[in-house]
């Protein structure tokens, strides 16, 4: 095999969050398939919900490349893995191109990547050149063109295109009259929004391309010795119930592969069609969602209830992730104040915030060491049990989310990415360790 392969790789970044990446990313994923290419798409930093769009956009899995959080070794393996399979690699960028630590344009230098800039042009014509300029000249990075969102005119877009002098413009979007809906933690999950797909075809066809200036777009030069050598088989023989439905949707593809990699076999359900925990179950798993929008179907699932107690009363392990420990408190107050009863394993009630309560990138120290991840939530839990542990913010190194220990449960704010420490992960749904 080769130990290389050249394939366009993109990282789509913008000066900030609000311009449009994630529409841009995903009307030139589905444009480039229609088009006949094979197109991967990741996501930069800790994300859910824009990966879930993404995902249906380009038709194959989304990853998730962070400097800290995925680390480089672990990115550059996706990337390998990617090569292979793609003609064209689209990174969607996190906030601005130099915001965090690491920042988007960080991991552009790291791999070499070109960055495809995403302007909102719609307050602005001949400024955009500059705006453009300072995003190339500042770091600097390679900047391989612009695609402009929210052109109002063809004589708009021509002002926009000659402010670029030597970056090209690659392609325009314009204004759009059906955009994807927002809430609290970001965009609505695809499943909620309405033939989704039409609207993703939508983009694509406003997606006007240069496609002299497509075609000139340098390869990039990708390493395909880059592996990562599989985990120890520490959960083999072990079935790990994993909640997923619209409540519990936050879920990396990359955890799963992992507990997989770990010898782990996977038993989906989901509370809010009041499954119970399956009963193969050693192990559950509640990863984040939105339960603040379900609350009174989960406190009308009976049985979802009546089996959480039965197998934590019993000393199976259980990790709950942010949306997973607020459906295991006492009780749950919505975005309108109304108070729910839930499962009631970690004593406390959760109430919904119109304020971000936690953000940015965390680790906890294992035994078996740093297992990293990320918090992002608006909802605040008030209880007596007192914190086994607490995360380290990332790059401060300040404390962060309380790790709460209640019987075999342990729950947190805190998101992991379970590659970046498979054995702290096999520890946590192992019962002797529980």
């Amino acid at each position: 095999m080769a130990d290389h392969a050249d394939v366009r790789v993109l990282l789509v970044a913008a000066v900030s969050s609000g311009q449009g990446k994630t529409t841009v990313t995903a009307a030139l994923a589905r444009a480039l398939v229609r088009r006949g290419q094979r197109v991967r798409v990741f996501k930069c930093g800790p994300d859910f919900i824009d990966p879930m769009l993404l995902e249906r956009a380009s038709g194959a899995q989304v990853g998730s490349l962070d400097l800290w959080m995925v680390g480089r070794e672990q990115c550059r393996s996706q990337l390998a893995a990617a090569a292979l399979e793609a003609d064209v690699i689209l990174i969607e960028g996190v906030m601005g191109l130099y915001d965090g630590t690491p920042s988007s344009a960080d991991l552009a230098r790291e791999f070499g990547l070109p960055v495809m800039a995403v302007i909102d042009a719609s307050a602005m014509a001949q400024t955009a050149g500059a705006l453009v300029h300072g995003l190339r000249d500042y770091g600097p990075v390679e900047m391989a063109g612009v695609i402009a969102n929210r052109v109002a005119s063809k004589g708009h877009g021509a002002m926009v295109a000659a402010s670029m002098r030597d970056i090209p413009l690659i392609a325009i979007l314009p204004r759009q009259t059906k955009t994807l809906p927002e809430r609290h933690l970001g965009l609505v999950l695809p499943s909620e929004v309405q033939d989704v797909d039409g609207l993703l075809d939508l983009l694509a066809d406003q997606l006007e391309f240069d496609d002299a200036a497509w075609a000139q777009l340098r390869s990039t030069r990708i390493d395909l010795t880059a592996r990562m050598d599989a985990p120890a088989a520490l959960l083999a023989g072990r079935t790990i119930a994993i909640a997923r439905d619209a409540a519990f949707a936050f879920l990396y593809p990359a955890n799963l592969d992992t507990l997989r990699a770990l010898g782990a076999t996977l038993a989906f359900f989901s509370p809010l069609a009041d499954d119970a925990v399956p009963a193969q179950a050693d192990a559950v798993y509640l990863p984040g969602g939105y339960p603040e929008l379900h609350g009174e179907t989960l406190a009308g699932a009976a049985r979802w209830r009546a089996s959480i107690r039965a197998v934590h009363a019993a000393g199976m392990p259980i990790l709950a992730e942010c949306g997973g420990m607020m459906a295991l408190a006492d009780s749950l107050a919505d975005q309108a104040g109304t108070v729910w009863p839930m499962a009631g394993l970690l004593e406390g009630s959760v109430t919904m915030q119109a304020r971000i309560a936690g953000l940015g990138s965390q680790g906890l120290e294992t035994p078996h060491g740093l297992l990293r991840g990320h918090t992002f939530h608006y909802s605040k839990l008030e209880t007596a049990v007192a914190p086994m542990a607490h995360t380290v913010r990332h790059p401060s190194g300040a404390s962060g989310e309380a790790v709460y220990r209640a019987g075999s449960l342990t729950a947190s704010y805190f998101h992991a990415y379970f590659p970046s420490c498979p054995a702290a992960v096999a520890a946590l749904f192992s019962r002797s360790e529980a």
